[in-house]
């Protein structure tokens, strides 16, 4: 069995737009998050607060996308910081991504617990308890990312589609009936509605939409033709992200009206969608949104897994875990150790979830959204700062936009949100307000911290390993 290889050449550029839309779960955002960024946050507003984050992201971009041509790593943030701002930093970022994705992937289970028990029983009369049904999905997530990427990068694709076309043509039949009682409005996008009361709450729900959109540069040992694949995938899936969720959030908006839309979503956030659909499309639409929701959620929790699963790989490869975790199967040359472990503890931790009785919406999914949210926004931060310093050693001819302005720009407006993620933390977590919840964003900053401790104690025990960190395959 080969350690330290990924399969070459084995996805292309419309493959890794496909992994990372799906990671981002389209009618899990606008369907699953939405109704409630609507009912807390600057209610129909929301549209404009999309496309102002996408904008942020793509100035992001500019900076991640340039380093992406001289860093090719699985590692992905993780070898960006290590090369920018050290690699004790780089290492710190590792661990708080691991936890970060992780905790994602437990809440995007807890919502399929919940749709899935709700649909089987709905349509089977099979009565489940949410988390039995997440350990089903955790089965087939597992195979998934057992098969080498390319299969995995079909699967999403075709369950990418499908969402967009659902919600396609909903904002068709909207535009057709010329929306609902005040018209094909623009008022979402007029400054006294975006920038009213409850904007810096939308801020806190809407940058999560956009999680997952970084996964491009996971791919790069995997990708053909990385340096050119890398940024276009990066700058494709943000443009599609946000022209997607831009349109459908306006076409909800319009089609309840911008002065009722608020109200709607604050009574009934989980029939939201799915009244309105059948208001102008039919029932049929409403129901095929109910079961690609499900679907939604399944493409995100196969991206996800396989993004884990590569940052676990990626730190075996340079020593700082178990080395086992750095095998790649033999055929499917995928890190199927690191697929198999991530699997084992997510059924554990699953199980021990469903026998405290907790309710999965609620406790479950806020908590571990909330840790998820608060530790990628940061590690995506020190991200810009790093392209800053990585190209001020050394500007390797690229532009000082690119170079120092744009992720400059970017990380400090990832720290304006991540202040206003910490600022609204009630609204993430539910309410509730615990010792426990209290100490969350402490806990993640420990996290990190534990990384730069592993760090510096290699560059005295190990320092042959420490000065590889980062390095491979650059």
């Amino acid at each position: 069995m080969e350690a330290g290889k990924l399969r070459k050449d084995a996805i292309g550029l419309a493959g890794i737009v496909f992994m990372v839309i799906a990671t981002n779960g389209p009618l899990t955002a606008l369907v699953g998050a939405l109704p409630t960024t609507i009912a807390v946050g600057n209610g129909a507003g929301a549209p404009a607060v999309i496309v102002g984050l996408g904008l942020l992201y793509l100035l992001f971009s500019v900076g991640f996308t340039a380093m992406s041509r001289h860093v090719k790593n699985a590692g992905a943030f993780y070898a960006y910081i290590a090369n920018g701002l050290g690699r004790p930093m780089g290492v710190a970022s590792a661990f708080t991504a691991i936890v970060a994705y992780g905790a994602l992937q437990l809440a995007l289970l807890a919502m399929m617990g919940f749709f899935l028990s709700q649909a089987l029983q709905d349509y089977f009369n099979i009565h489940l308890s949410w988390w039995v049904s997440a350990l089903i999905t955790c089965a087939v997530i597992q195979y998934a990312g057992f098969k080498n990427i390319e299969v995995s990068g079909r699967i999403l694709g075709i369950l990418m589609v499908a969402e967009i076309l659902v919600m396609l043509v909903f904002d068709t039949a909207v535009v057709s009936h010329g929306g609902g009682p005040q018209g094909l409005s623009f008022a979402s996008f007029e400054p006294k509605t975006f920038m009213g009361p409850g904007f810096g709450a939308a801020v806190v729900f809407i940058i999560a939409y956009y999680t997952g959109f970084e996964t491009t540069a996971i791919y790069a040992e995997e990708a053909r033709d990385p340096t050119r694949t890398i940024p276009r995938a990066t700058y494709a899936a943000i443009l599609i992200i946000t022209a997607f969720y831009a349109l459908s959030s306006w076409a909800v908006v319009a089609a309840y009206g911008p002065s009722q839309v608020t109200a709607i979503a604050q009574k009934d956030p989980g029939n939201f969608w799915l009244a309105i659909a059948t208001t102008f499309a039919g029932k049929w639409l409403a129901d095929s949104i109910s079961i690609l929701m499900i679907t939604s959620l399944l493409a995100a929790l196969i991206s996800f897994h396989n993004t884990i699963s590569r940052y676990v790989f990626s730190l075996a490869r340079e020593q700082l875990l178990w080395q086992q975790f750095a095998k790649t199967h033999k055929t499917q040359q995928t890190p199927y150790v690191a697929s198999f472990v991530q699997s084992i503890v997510t059924v554990v931790i699953l199980v021990l979830f469903g026998m405290s009785g907790w309710d999965p919406l609620l406790v479950v999914m806020t908590i571990t959204a909330f840790v998820s949210s608060i530790g990628i926004v940061a590690v995506q931060a020190l991200t810009g700062f790093s392209v800053v310093c990585f190209f001020w050693r050394d500007h390797r001819g690229v532009s000082i936009w690119q170079r120092l302005i744009a992720p400059l720009l970017s990380a400090l407006g990832l720290l304006a949100c991540l202040v206003l993620m910490l600022v609204n933390r009630d609204l993430l977590t539910g309410g509730i307000d615990t010792p426990v919840i209290r100490s969350l964003p402490w806990d993640v900053l420990a996290i990190g911290v534990a990384g730069f401790v592993v760090a510096v104690w290699c560059k005295f025990k190990k320092p042959v390993v420490y000065s590889n960190l980062g390095r491979t395959l650059n």
